[in-house]
């Protein structure tokens, strides 16, 4: 009978947990996909483009909520069972309360294993994965970044300013900026509109003149119809691997090499051989390894908070003032975990005591329910 309870408790509180984490996930992820429409239409992407780099977002938006939700959860089901005199038919059975906390530490550690391979891995590699499709793919809808009356730099060495824009596509008195070798390259015409038919894109400008200046050197040219290839292209927007997009792997193997720690697994590889494994960087670095693989420790004390509310039944003229002080300090241990990350500094060994943070408190909030 006892296994039967443990296992509806086990389930109530997992099914609202995933259903409140995928429901609280997919809103954040439609305004976030919405910002990133923008994004890619001022960038000239297709849409194909967007669908997959937004989609490859939604790992990193889970991992960020769960630590909240988890707790939020395990919060709001306890208070359920002991408004509706469940968690009575626990005790009437004879159960410990020390064994039902145990319960529970065991069943975290299902969830910080769920968290610590979705943060080290999963999020990384769909990071990693969605960067790499802005690296790869092309700017296609060149007309769609023109906007007129501003200056449009998406176009990495190109500036481009129209001073209007009609429903036919055809832009109207354009500056165009392009730096060159040894110099840069300035072009007016009175009209133009962009010819994607090619296999090459190109801007077809009307009336206007060509002014280059290389090494010292002014030229002026002018024309009724020139060709300004858009060939090479490449956006300013950011491409390059972000600390968050390398691997876990790389990344302890970085901060082994700067660290001079011999460690043979993860000596394989130089620090000249991983990307932004840098001295400068390894502050960045170590607090990139803190939130993969000591923030999920947090887990199995965010899931132990919760249960203070089995010290106190609501009988007790003192039971919403537990709820409020339980809510409490999960919400600070939630901004803690998270605020610790601002301590970390280059040296390993000054960090030791917020690596070890987890286990204290863990060990701290147990033996009270111990004692």
């Amino acid at each position: 009978m006892k296994k039967l309870l443990y296992r509806k408790l086990f389930f109530d509180y997992m099914s609202f947990f995933f259903i409140a984490l995928i429901s609280s996930s997919l809103i954040i992820w439609i305004f976030q996909a919405v910002n990133f429409l923008d994004i890619m239409i001022e960038d000239g992407r297709e849409y194909r483009v967007y669908f997959s780099y937004s989609l490859l977002n939604f790992p990193k938006i889970i991992s960020r909520l769960l630590p909240f939700i988890l707790f939020f959860s395990i919060y709001y089901i306890l208070i359920k069972y002991e408004n509706s005199n469940e968690l009575i038919i626990f005790w009437n059975f004879g159960e410990d309360k020390i064994k039902f906390v145990n319960f529970i530490v065991k069943s975290s550690l299902l969830l910080f294993l769920f968290q610590i391979i979705l943060t080290s891995f999963i999020v990384p590699k769909s990071q990693d994965q969605a960067k790499s499709y802005l690296r790869n793919s092309n700017i296609n809808f060149l007309g769609s970044f023109v906007k007129p009356k501003r200056f449009n730099d998406t176009i990495r060495g190109v500036t481009i300013y129209s001073e209007n824009k009609d429903s036919d596509g055809y832009l109207y008195n354009l500056f165009i900026k392009k730096n060159i070798s040894g110099g840069f390259e300035i072009t007016y015409a009175k009209k133009g509109i962009f010819d994607d038919t090619n296999s090459v894109p190109i801007l077809v400008l009307f009336d206007g003149e060509t002014v280059t200046s290389k090494k010292n050197r002014v030229t002026n040219i002018s024309f009724s119809k020139s060709d300004f290839l858009l060939s090479n292209l490449e956006t300013n927007t950011m491409t390059q691997q972000k600390n968050q997009e390398m691997r876990t792997y790389d990344v302890i193997s970085c901060i082994v090499s700067l660290n001079k720690i011999n460690l043979n697994y993860f000596s394989k590889k130089t620090k000249k051989e991983i990307i932004n494994c840098t001295e400068k960087n390894k502050v960045n670095l170590i607090k990139e390894l803190y939130k993969r693989l000591i923030i999920p420790f947090y887990i199995p004390i965010l899931m132990l908070v919760p249960y203070f509310l089995i010290l106190a039944s609501k009988e007790k003229s003192n039971y919403n003032k537990t709820k409020l002080i339980t809510f409490i300090i999960g919400v600070i241990i939630i901004i803690f975990s998270e605020g610790t990350i601002r301590f970390i500094s280059k040296e390993l060994n000054e960090n030791l005591l917020i690596f070890t943070l987890p286990a204290v408190l863990f060990i701290f909030f147990y033996l009270i329910f111990f004692y």
